[in-house]
């Protein structure tokens, strides 16, 4: 039984997705917070439970049964983000797992610039504690951030971010079908896995290059101070927590964290990886 956590959200639907062209849907769990967003998954014959990383009772029921169980990160920051992270590996180990995968990303580093992959390497160590078997997987920086910070560049045609250094966007689908093939070929990767990223590096001048194209409009990307930055998003709401978090993004490109492209992810899937054009052009076409 293979259980994957946060099975409704943007990666975990399309792992399960993926993961049910590999093995039989009674091989496969999920445990998510609301199962009735689940249904569509249920009515395919995998086991659908309720399961949240703030609560180990549910997530032993959640997790019964499992020989390996996918951590699928939780969508925030700091020491809340890893005591979660914690909770899942403790119940992973306790249902008896042999091995347990965790969606990290690349750059995850103790002295890392950026919060969450600061969180990521204590989520690894937490890992490697736990006396089981594991797999980090070390994803590439998923390219829908980069179409979330284009913004309203395309009406306003000013793209206006801090400095930023190279990053190998990579797409979800990729990932997502990556990790199904190795969820299917348990043992694969022992440890962290190489980088799996896209097959190049782009900053947001050329990010702002490519929407230029695709829209057919004049796209500028200005440089905004580090703390201008801060006290624009602190002014529009953001908690200055979060608006730092978010600056650590820039920080760490700039020092060149998420600048790594690895074959890895290619050989996984047996062809190049989605570029970062392709989704780009799906999200200004939805938007």
């Amino acid at each position: 039984m293979i259980i994957v956590t946060g099975a409704t959200g943007q990666l975990g639907r399309r792992v399960v997705e993926r993961l049910l062209t590999r093995v039989p849907a009674d091989r496969v769990g999920v445990s998510v917070r609301d199962p009735q967003k689940a249904q569509g998954l249920a009515d395919q014959g995998v086991r659908v439970r309720q399961g949240s990383f703030t609560d180990p009772a549910g997530l032993a029921h959640a997790f019964e049964g499992a020989t390996q169980v996918l951590v699928v990160s939780v969508d925030v920051m700091g020491d809340e983000c890893v005591r979660q992270h914690r909770t899942a590996i403790d119940a992973a180990v306790a249902a008896g797992a042999r091995r347990i995968l965790y969606t990290s990303q690349m750059g995850a580093g103790a002295t890392s610039h950026f919060q969450a992959c600061r969180d990521h390497a204590a989520t690894e160590e937490a890992l490697r504690a736990s006396g089981v078997p594991f797999t980090a997987l070390r994803n590439g920086f998923y390219a829908t951030s980069a179409a979330h910070f284009l913004g309203h560049a395309v009406e306003s045609g000013r793209l206006a971010l801090p400095a930023d250094g190279p990053v190998a966007w990579t797409a979800h689908a990729d990932l997502a079908e990556a990790t199904a093939a190795i969820l299917a070929d348990e043992g694969r990767f022992e440890g962290p896995t190489p980088p799996l990223t896209g097959s190049r590096t782009l900053d947001f001048e050329e990010i702002a290059e490519i929407a230029a194209k695709l829209t057919g409009r004049t796209i500028t990307r200005v440089t905004v101070p580090d703390d201008q930055y801060r006290e624009q998003m602190i002014g529009q709401g953001v908690p200055a927590e979060l608006s730092d978090q978010l600056l650590g993004i820039f920080l760490a490109s700039r020092a060149g964290e998420f600048a790594t492209v690895d074959p890895a992810l290619a050989t996984l899937l047996g062809r190049e990886p989605v570029s970062t054009e392709a989704v780009l052009r799906e999200h200004l076409s939805a938007g």
